[in-house]
């Protein structure tokens, strides 16, 4: 069904006037008329009545105009919506975030990007780096920011965006808050809060045996508020990353002997097309003057 055959039909069904309707569709009265006609042939019957200089819409006629006023109606919606969101008006972004990233890192960059594009809204999806991955893959997700011990499947794009240090938490007196560092073979014996999302986990266990020490896990959560709450309290230690939003009482000292890092990249689907809210997102993200870490000189 064409929509300019609805138009027409629908500014006769105003003016009930050949005449005037086709001045306000701006063609002529001709044209006007070969497009009702066709439009009554599409729909099987007879949409007008024309009676010497009267015209009257047929009971199809007046079946048809609501429905057909509101497909124009849809279509006019539909294109102020598709004009939005190529224009930045009106926009989404499904943005993943790992789960330990903190995000005292990306409220001036979330900040900026929102003052530059306030049609634009940003939907944060937390999780996981396999669990980020899938959904990027099925498109549950359009970008993600993350880092990975194992490493990343071929069919994503990375774009590293800074490097954080993990540094080791205490609470305030341990023997550790009067060293400027501490090494990895100085945590052996240490009751120990293993923080279960955290990426790393099995890497720096691994750490901590190769450097022939060991230590008690006595508590372990997916909560970071749980475990930092716990170091707070004197419970134990635990290995956090620098960036992380961190709560009172904790005392924070880089870990030497081996430095461990850990790369955060922006995560997107090798050869998918983007949408121009995704592709100002990834510019502004890539142009963010990321803080380099306080320890790099440790």
């Amino acid at each position: 069904m064409d929509l300019h055959h609805i138009r027409y039909f629908l500014a006769v069904s105003d003016s009930l006037n050949f005449t005037r309707a086709a001045e306000a569709c701006n063609v002529t009265q001709p044209a006007l008329s070969r497009a009702i006609q066709q439009l009554e042939e599409e729909v099987g019957g007879q949409l007008f009545r024309r009676e010497r200089s009267f015209t009257h819409l047929t009971d199809l006629g007046m079946l048809m105009r609501p429905r057909l006023r509101q497909i124009l109606d849809t279509v006019g919606e539909v294109k102020r919506e598709v004009r939005q969101f190529l224009t930045l008006e009106s926009a989404q972004i499904r943005l993943g975030i790992m789960c330990t990233v903190g995000p005292t890192r990306f409220t001036g960059l979330l900040a900026d990007f929102r003052m530059r594009f306030p049609g634009v809204s940003l939907e944060l999806v937390e999780g996981m780096p396999v669990g980020l991955a899938t959904k990027l893959e099925k498109g549950e997700i359009d970008i993600a920011v993350m880092a990975s011990a194992e490493g990343y499947p071929e069919r994503l794009d990375l774009k590293l965006l800074y490097r954080e240090r993990f540094l080791l938490a205490c609470p305030t007196g341990h023997r550790f808050t009067r060293q400027n560092a501490v090494r990895m073979e100085e945590v052996h014996g240490e009751n120990y809060l293993l923080r279960l999302n955290c990426e790393y986990k099995n890497n720096i266990e691994d750490l901590i045996r190769q450097t022939g020490g060991a230590v008690h896990i006595c508590y372990q959560s997916e909560r970071e508020d749980w475990i930092q709450n716990m170091v707070a309290g004197g419970l134990g230690i635990c290995f956090i990353p620098e960036f992380s939003a961190v709560l009172p009482g904790l005392e924070l000292r880089p870990v030497i002997e081996p430095d461990v890092w850990r790369d955060i990249n922006l995560v997107t689907m090798s050869g998918r097309r983007m949408s121009p809210a995704l592709t100002s997102f990834i510019k502004a993200v890539r142009d963010y003057p990321w803080p380099a870490s306080r320890f790099d000189t440790v």
